[in-house]
């Protein structure tokens, strides 16, 4: 027997266990052998990673998928593994080192902290897939990767000199995204914005309000960011230019001095060392006549003159049109520089502070000291016209939390441009779809756009890089050391000493390659020719960048086809208000905790009824548990069936049934079965687990259970055998159907519904998904579905006229046919059970006052009269409509006011917009009440 309550802490080890014991999830199974192939490769954790909830809905929508395909009977490959996550690990290892207050990694050197590495990564790092599988995931866990294993590091190996070898990898000097604590290039994805709001307010010619260094120097001190400093850069040679003072209401200048000098603005002053031009727009007429004079400035501090030219990155409207260009701090003054010529001078080292290019006074100062000391001396040299509090974004490193510095620097590069060609081309052409399709957009917005990609890392723990230099500077690429001393020798005529490279490759570059060489690429591997392409990649839409662009380069390349099919992009999971998750914000759920809380098969069941294409997931821990009690729900209705000793035959067959109420269940079974087939093969997870969910509670258990009571009771031995065996039919067929999302609950009652002391013959997630056709009886799906409407509109009315719970009422059919009276009879005791009636008559024409109710065809009435205080009831009716209109006309106001769709953030607006539908639908049913008790008077 079951037992009385469902405990899902006690059932999922257990039925972790038997999968294992059966290996479910084993790809390439004997029995399978000629079976269609799916596979899906997983999006690999962080091997530092723990189970956040983007995880949870991440795989649990690829679990849902594997299961309802292994389940049609095809090959599976769920193929996992972790990534290797060069900072992060790096981070965690040094941390562990120094909290046992161990030699640091420089002090015990390269090959003595990679084995540390390895050695953490043996005992801590399958912390995240341990939690994957609580979740229920059904990857095949015996062909678990990681982007540093033999197999992985041999495919990355190849890719590199393949590409060197083509001219697509090269090293260049570019601008990069330099962590100044982690002391390395980090990629966009690892950089977070951070907003910043400065407080020191200052104007040149102030004469109650002098420069205040020292309340500067407190103010950067707290905040060093979220300041605009505007510099005076003198004109050299004498050259002056005519700037407006004053406008007229057209815009137009009325009035002009006399200046020589070009005031620019800046956040950061410290970068001013190393400023090669000022660029103003070409068709700016203030500074036309310098333009065309080849006028320049004088650095000021430095003394180097730079040119001042024209180029569309400087906005007329912005500022004073004018703006610094420093091309080796600056993403955008590095394109400006390449566009004219100009002088890249480095000012950092890299740590940031000063380096010896810049005056012996800054050198060695860190960039915020220098920030301080660089104001102060133009203030002193009366070039500082006045600094104003800004709100700008300033980037940080994720994992350092320090401010990131756009940084020239020597890196290895890939040509993206080239590469991302055909990837685009396989979009355009529909060999690899998205899901939703506009996310089509962002990609090519991307791709057609794209730049070189920075591939090297300046950390230990990673993919050396397979480049060993000769003393000369000369480089020499290849797979291992011996073939590269090879190289070396021979161009040189003679043995030659060679140093490898000491960077690593940007861990990206190894998850590029993950479709393939999983699958044991380059290697001609039965599973590379079984299971690639892979059918649908799960994923979000912030890596569509950083991972599905890079996949599509490389498998297109390496493999001459897509490395996916389909593209599933799901949207975030944020907090129940539409607020992005945050620790800063304190509103982030742990997976982990809701799993324990209300068991991992409610957990994934609210993440699939919520994952709507293209729309955020506001998810609340009530939803969990309202999920949560539909699990029960489930587990009651096995122990109902289980009660009433509803065991399942082997010979049933549904085509067969009788009985009226089972084959209109029968009927529901193939219906949902569609529903939820069609839904999953389009990827509509919220409308598939929608529909099982409307089956399972909605028919089988609010209706199917309840209508067959009284054949149970009955007397009716065929009917009885035939109810029972319905019953234990229509459950098998929802536990197959609720599989993909519920894995546990229904493997636990998978188990228990069998003929009496018979096992089943697999577990379930072995068992073949359900097909049906023929059983739906539109004469059975009518008349059933009269009962159900007419029952279920007696229960709103009871609701919207607040009738008491108790009150027993009876129910008039008036001018009922012949057919009517019969259906009406022949369901009579059912009818009055469900809906609380005191019998049903068919007279000619209803009572005076009576609420009059209309089931599809059937016009019925409730005599209400001395059961409801009709008067007071239109009262109370009256006072919730017109809270309800008064606060639909604050959500009204709200939406048509321009300034709050402009400056509201997203869901804000949408969360306005849910509330007044919310509130129209309202307004509806409670005037349509009114209008009924207004028939009653």
């Amino acid at each position: 027997m079951l037992d009385k309550t469902f405990k899902p802490a006690e059932i999922e080890p257990r039925i972790r266990t038997e999968w294992e014991r059966a290996a479910a999830f084993k790809a390439g199974r004997a029995e399978r052998s000629d079976a269609q192939p799916y596979c899906i490769v997983i999006p690999p954790p962080n091997v530092t990673g723990s189970l956040h909830m983007g995880h949870a809905l991440n795989n649990t929508l690829q679990d849902v998928l594997c299961r309802f395909e292994r389940m049609r009977g095809k090959d599976v490959l769920w193929q996992v593994g972790t990534d290797h996550a060069g900072i992060a690990t790096q981070m965690v290892v040094e941390r562990q080192m120094m909290e046992r207050q161990e030699p640091g990694r420089r002090e015990i050197g390269r090959e003595k902290f990679v084995e540390k590495v390895w050695e953490w990564k043996e005992e801590s790092g399958s912390t995240i897939l341990n939690q994957l599988k609580r979740l229920g995931a059904s990857c095949d866990w015996s062909r678990e990767r990681f982007t540093m294993d033999e197999g992985l590091s041999k495919a990355v190996l190849k890719v590199f000199v393949s590409l060197y070898n083509e001219g697509l990898i090269y090293k260049d000097k570019r601008l990069v995204n330099w962590d100044p604590k982690f002391q390395t290039a980090i990629s966009d994805l690892e950089v977070v914005q951070v907003d910043a709001r400065g407080s020191f307010e200052w104007q040149d010619g102030d004469a109650e309000k002098p420069f205040d260094g020292e309340a500067l120097n407190k103010a950067l001190t707290k905040n060093p960011s979220g300041q605009m400093y505007h510099f005076r850069y003198p004109l050299a040679d004498g050259h002056t230019y005519q700037h407006p003072t004053a406008f007229d209401d057209d815009g137009k200048p009325t009035a002009f001095e006399t200046r020589d000098y070009i005031v620019v603005a800046t956040t950061r002053p410290e970068t001013m060392l190393g400023d090669t031009g000022v660029a103003v727009h070409p068709d700016d007429a203030r500074y036309a006549p310098l333009l065309k004079a080849g006028a320049k400035v004088r650095l000021p501090i430095v003394g180097r003159e730079i040119p001042i030219v024209g180029d569309e990155h400087s906005d007329p409207e912005k500022g004073t049109g004018a703006v610094k260009i420093t091309p080796a701090h600056d993403f955008n003054d590095f394109e400006v520089g390449k566009r004219h010529g100009l002088e890249q001078i480095n000012v950092l080292d890299d740590r940031a502070r000063i380096n010896e290019v810049a005056p012996a006074e800054y050198r060695g100062l860190d960039r915020f000291e220098a920030r301080k000391r660089i104001v102060a001396d133009f203030a002193a040299q009366g070039l500082l016209e006045k600094i104003e509090p800004t709100s700008h974004t300033v980037p940080h490193g994720d994992r350092s939390g320090v401010v990131i510095e756009p940084w020239l620097t020597d890196q290895w590069y890939v040509n993206a441009e080239v590469l991302a060609k055909p990837a685009i081309a396989m979009i355009e052409s529909g060999k690899a779809n998205f899901v939703p399709k506009n996310w089509e957009k962002t990609y090519f917005e991307w791709m057609r756009n794209i730049q070189p990609w920075c591939i090297s890392r300046q950390l230990w723990w990673g993919h050396q890089i397979p480049a060993w230099y000769a003393p000369d500077g000369k480089v020499f690429v290849a797979e291992d050391e011996a073939h590269a001393q090879k190289l070396a020798d021979a161009h040189f005529g003679a043995p030659t000493s060679l140093k490898r490279d000491e960077d690593v490759l940007d861990t990206w570059f190894s998850s590029a390659l993950w479709p393939f060489s999983t699958l044991g690429w380059p290697d001609d591997t039965t599973e590379l020719k079984r299971y690639y392409p892979t059918n649908v990649l799960v994923t979000g839409f912030d890596i569509i960048f950083f991972w599905v662009a890079r996949m599509m380069m490389m498998g297109m390349h390496f493999m001459e086809e897509v490395p996916f099919r389909d593209i599933y992009i799901h949207a975030l999971v944020r907090d129940e208000k539409g607020q992005k998750m945050s620790k800063s914000k304190g509103n982030v759920m742990d997976p982990l905790v809701l799993i324990d809380t209300y068991g991992a098969d409610a957990l994934r069941f609210t993440l699939t009824a919520m994952a709507a294409q293209g729309r955020d997931i506001k998810l609340a821990a009530n939803r969990v548990e309202g999920y949560r009690n539909f699990a029960t729900k489930l587990w009651n209705a096995a122990r109902f069936a289980e009660m009433n000793e509803c065991v399942r035959r082997r010979d049933f067959d549904p085509t067969t049934i009788k009985e009226p109420v089972n084959r209109w269940i029968a009927g529901e079974t193939e219906r949902a079965v569609r529903e939820v087939t069609e839904a999953l093969e389009a990827y509509r997870f919220n409308e598939a687990a929608g529909a099982a969910y409307e089956f399972v509670w909605g028919v089988f258990c609010d209706w199917y259970l309840e209508l067959i009571k009284p054949i149970l009771a009955g007397d009716d031995e065929r009917a009885v055998a035939e109810t029972r065996a319905t019953v234990a039919w229509t459950l098998d067929q929802i536990l197959k159907l609720l599989h993909p999302f519920m894995p546990y609950i229904t493997e636990e009652l998978w188990a228990h519904a069998v003929e009496h002391g018979e096992r089943r013959e697999s577990v379930l997630a072995l068992s073949r998904w359900p097909t049906f056709s023929g059983l739906i009886d539109a004469e059975v799906d009518e008349e059933i579905g009269w009962v159900v409407r007419l029952i279920s509109e007696i229960r709103s009315l009871r609701t919207e006229m607040n009738v008491p719970a108790g009150a027993k009422l009876p129910l008039v059919l008036p001018g009922a046919s012949a057919e009517l009276v019969a259906r009406a009879k022949r369901h009579e005791e059912t009818i009055s059970r469900l809906a609380r009636l005191d019998g049903i008559s068919f007279p000619d024409a209803a009572p005076k006052g009576a609420a009059v109710i209309v089931a599809g065809d059937t016009t019925a009435a409730l005599p209400l009269g001395g059961v409801i205080d009709t008067a007071a009831e239109l009262k109370r009716l009256g006072r919730e409509i017109e809270k309800a209109e008064s606060d639909l006309g604050k959500m009204d106001a709200k939406l048509s006011n321009p300034q709050f769709v402009a400056k509201a953030k997203e869901e804000a607006i949408e969360e306005a917009r849910e509330r007044k539908a919310e509130l129209e639908d309202a307004i509806q049913r409670l005037q349509a009440a009114i209008r009924r008790l207004e028939q009653v008077g």
